[in-house]
């Protein structure tokens, strides 16, 4: 039964039929405001331009992080909103009355990024002491377990410098997620969350910001999507993963991930499940999908609703091409064709 309501999951957002066309203002144009998480953000700006270039229907979206994302989404500011944290039982209960549907589009992953001038070799590191680093436990780049995790690599005597989210990030949660399942001291302490309290460091605000404050301060290490570090050439550490290998966010392994964890995706409502600490050999361990929240109901009127729901469509049979330019990685196929399945079915009972 469970699974049935899984591929029912989508359908009130889009039964938008090929010949659907969303319904022009004079001037020709549809726009469509939606914001929230910076995650998937380089991708969405490259899905919305290509996608108003063959559709004619602009989407004018505000990079302001998940949690705000969402709070906008309630209050009734944005026709659709992202977001890499499923919608909480409250905030379903707030949206209730537009009927809002999560739809993943995409397999991100959150890469460790640091700035150690001089040293050549990428850093190797496990979930406890990322941790440690993060709870001020290691203090120093040339800690002795950093040293045992990373043999032969000169590191420098130099203080760890950490910078995290200032914002409600989903990038944030998926992070603590992941640290609460491999670390037992973190899930006792800041635990997992939008907005955790870290015990040490300086924060900016955005994928963005944190990315930018590495690339300009020596020893220093942040959390970012893996884009983030790639646009801004910053190294990613190589994590060691679930099966004890050492892997980076490449797209693969971030499809592995997902792939590793279809079995609880295919009994979960909307596919809003963690895949952080997915099993398997090549699986990265910080990994998430994110999701689109949208609407079904007004305040939307027809033109508008029939180009979230064409853009949703699009996006999922389009969009890949894009999202593996830019270093994401595809919902995988099995997923795809049960949500485009589920676009026709009957909606899930809540």
């Amino acid at each position: 039964m469970r699974r049935l309501l899984a591929l029912g999951a989508l359908a009130l957002i889009a039964c938008a039929s090929r010949e659907e066309s969303p319904a022009r203002d004079d001037t020709g144009r549809v726009d469509l405001t939606a914001g929230g998480a910076t995650f998937p953000y380089p991708v969405y700006t490259r899905w919305f331009s290509r996608f108003h270039e063959t559709s004619g229907v602009r989407v004018n979206y505000r990079a302001i992080g998940s949690g705000d994302g969402v709070r906008e989404l309630v209050a009734g500011t944005l026709d659709f909103a992202a977001t890499d944290v499923p919608l909480t039982t409250d905030e379903h209960r707030r949206l209730a009355t537009r009927r809002v549907r999560q739809v993943p589009m995409l397999v991100g992953g959150v890469a460790v990024t640091y700035h150690l001038p001089g040293v050549r070799e990428t850093l190797r590191l496990d979930g406890e002491t990322l941790a440690d680093i993060l709870l001020g436990r290691i203090v120093r780049w040339d800690d002795a377990r950093l040293v045992a995790l990373n043999p032969g690599v000169a590191l420098p005597a130099q203080a760890v410098r950490v910078v995290t989210r200032a914002d409600t990030s989903g990038t944030t949660y998926i992070v603590t997620d992941y640290l609460s399942r491999v670390s037992p001291t973190w899930a006792t302490g800041p635990g997992r969350g939008m907005h955790v309290r870290f015990p040490v460091g300086v924060s900016q605000r955005g994928n963005e910001g944190v990315a930018g404050e590495v690339k300009s301060t020596p020893y220093t290490l942040g959390l970012v999507e893996a884009v983030y570090a790639l646009q801004q050439r910053l190294p990613a550490a190589r994590i060691r993963n679930h099966a004890g290998a050492w892997v980076t966010p490449q797209t693969g392994n971030l499809r592995a991930a997902a792939e590793a964890m279809l079995g609880s995706i295919d009994d979960t409502l909307e596919f809003a499940t963690s895949i952080n600490d997915a099993p398997g050999e090549r699986s990265y361990p910080i990994a998430s999908l994110t999701w689109l929240l949208v609407p079904t109901a007004p305040p939307l009127d027809s033109a508008r609703t029939a180009g979230v729901r064409r853009f949703v469509r699009w996006a999922l049979t389009d969009g890949d091409a894009d999202a593996l330019a830019l270093g994401y990685a595809p919902v995988p196929d099995v997923m795809r064709r049960r949500l485009l399945a589920g676009l026709d079915s009957a909606p899930p009972a809540r």
